[in-house]
């Protein structure tokens, strides 16, 4: 039986109860298709920041990172407290390990599953299923900023931008690759703002060299403001689409409310063969902590992606499909904070995956 090793960092606020969840669907799913997983906790946190001095090299100690290389992937609960100053732990953690482990793809599906969950009117599951390559190590996120005069009515704030041809082409073949994989409408969608943005001139002449390589895949292009506006008037246009990081940060958020909002939102952090992380979209939503309220239906499907990373494909195939099945009949009513208690979807998943879900 094949085993993989997980290292799991359930975070801060919701993550916890979220992360329980999907454990729990994830050792069903392996007990049923026949591996198992090894699994490590790691305690970082905001709370392990505070109950260690405030220290930075405890946001995540260097010997707990060097372990974390080893496994095959990473599971993230959420990460985020308002006790520490903005983006402190954020970027100690989930930057960390982007960097670190040049997680260079991040992976955003969206698919609607029912379309009552969709704010769009006349719009179904077969007008909104696509997904999203964010390039996730360059870009706006790379940390070269500064300030000049600060605190002063003169200060000056800088941050640059900075993209290579190494990072942009593979993001674009990754995307190529993926619509060859998918195998639907066969179409890359590059989204720049090469009009405003000359370093996208970068992207736009890495899309088309790249793409004179497959022949077989359409292509299509839009600035981020059109893009935005195409994917909310005609989201079926879109299949996969690549984009630079913080493009890919905001208008996949906005792909997030077109399935349903942030509860049912998943993602990957990606560098293919190698450990890679993945995670709920939504952040940890402290107020909600510990109440039994959070909806880990993104957090359950994060370990779908998972499964279908390490090369579980019908494990990860029979959980998004359970999830697909509730939503439909209506057994998960909502996927917003409070419809149901967080453990009774985990548990309404694991009785899908097993054949044991009462009649309706």
């Amino acid at each position: 039986m094949k085993q993989y090793q997980i290292a799991i960092l359930a975070g801060d606020g919701i993550g916890p109860e979220v992360t329980r969840e999907a454990m729990k669907v994830l050792d069903t799913a392996a007990s049923i298709y026949g591996f198992s997983t090894k699994k490590t906790e790691y305690p970082f946190s905001t709370q392990y920041w505070l109950d260690h001095g405030q220290k930075d090299e405890m946001i995540f100690p260097q010997a707990s990172f060097e372990e974390v290389k080893q496994h095959h992937a990473v599971y993230l609960g959420a990460i985020g407290d308002p006790r520490a100053p903005v983006g402190k732990i954020e970027y100690g953690i989930i930057a960390k390990l982007r960097f670190e482990l040049d997680l260079y793809i991040n992976l955003r599906p969206v698919r609607l599953y029912d379309e009552r969950l969709c704010p769009l009117k006349d719009k179904g599951p077969k007008d909104i299923d696509m997904v999203f390559v964010r390039e996730n190590t360059e870009g706006a996120y790379t940390g070269t900023f500064g300030f000049a005069h600060k605190g002063l009515p003169i200060e000056v704030a800088s941050q640059v931008m900075t993209y290579t041809r190494h990072g942009v082409e593979r993001a674009i073949r990754y995307s190529f690759d993926l619509a060859r994989a998918r195998n639907k409408q066969k179409k890359v969608t590059l989204i720049d703002k090469a009009n405003a943005l000359r370093s996208h001139d970068l992207w736009q002449r890495t899309f088309h060299e790249v793409a004179r390589e497959y022949p077989d895949i359409k292509t299509d292009h839009a600035y981020i403001d059109a893009a935005c506006m195409w994917l909310i008037k005609n989201p079926e246009w879109f299949d996969v689409a690549v984009t630079t990081n913080l493009f890919g940060d905001i208008i996949t958020d906005l792909g997030a409310m077109l399935q349903g909002g942030m509860g049912i939102a998943a993602s990957g952090n990606l560098h293919p063969g190698k450990v890679s992380l993945f995670e709920p979209i939504h952040g940890s939503a402290p107020k909600y902590a510990g109440q039994n309220k959070a909806c880990p239906v993104a957090a359950i499907l994060a370990a779908s992606m998972m499964c279908d990373y390490l090369g579980e494909k019908k494990a990860g195939e029979a959980i998004e499909n359970a999830i697909i099945d509730l939503i439909r009949t209506k057994r998960i009513r909502s996927v917003n904070t409070g419809e149901h208690a967080t453990t009774e979807v985990g548990d309404m998943v694991v009785a899908a995956l097993t054949g044991k879900l009462a009649k309706v």
